[in-house]
């Protein structure tokens, strides 16, 4: 599948923040059939029991994974969490690279839905979500330029779900 191309990424994010040393520091690609995906790994600093990761960790993920995919209609819009069902189906690791998926499943002039999951590499299904968002304006979200906040435009030479495993 081809890639269309890479999201920014912030600064701080626990997921996507590059300048957050305890981050996941995941990159997030839109991709042409409308979704939102990644590669990456948890570290042992997100782990609840002894080789797991924490499923609050694991659940801010899949909120990231279905809040990005708004970006590909609208990327001045952002997406407030209003509900969010996690569904832990078998352990996450960390130090292990895993990959992550996100789609709109519902669209309304002032809300969304969308479902995200966290798959082995092999695609066997670990943790996944529904979740339901508020369309917010970017200027809305907090007192500080947010635009400041997600600064980190990287390029890559990734076109290709191929190029990114």
């Amino acid at each position: 599948m081809k890639v269309i191309k890479r999201q920014k990424n912030s600064r701080n994010c626990i997921i996507c923040g590059l300048d957050n040393e305890l981050g996941v520091k995941a990159p997030f690609y839109e991709m042409e059939d409308g979704s939102v995906y990644t590669i990456f790994s948890f570290k042992p600093q997100h782990q609840s029991y002894p080789e797991r990761v924490h499923g609050g960790v694991i659940t801010a993920m899949l909120d990231e994974l279905a809040g990005r995919v708004y970006w590909i209609i609208d990327p001045d819009m952002y997406a407030v969490t209003t509900s969010l069902e996690t569904r832990f189906r078998k352990p996450v690791p960390y130090d292990t690279q895993l990959k992550g998926v996100g789609r709109i499943t519902k669209n309304t002039t002032r809300a969304y839905e969308a479902v995200a999951k966290i798959c082995t590499m092999d695609g066997e299904e670990l943790a996944s979500a529904v979740i339901k968002y508020f369309k917010v304006k970017a200027e809305d979200v907090a007192n500080s330029d947010v635009s400041e906040e997600m600064a980190y435009d990287i390029e890559d030479n990734v076109t290709e779900i191929e190029d990114i495993l």
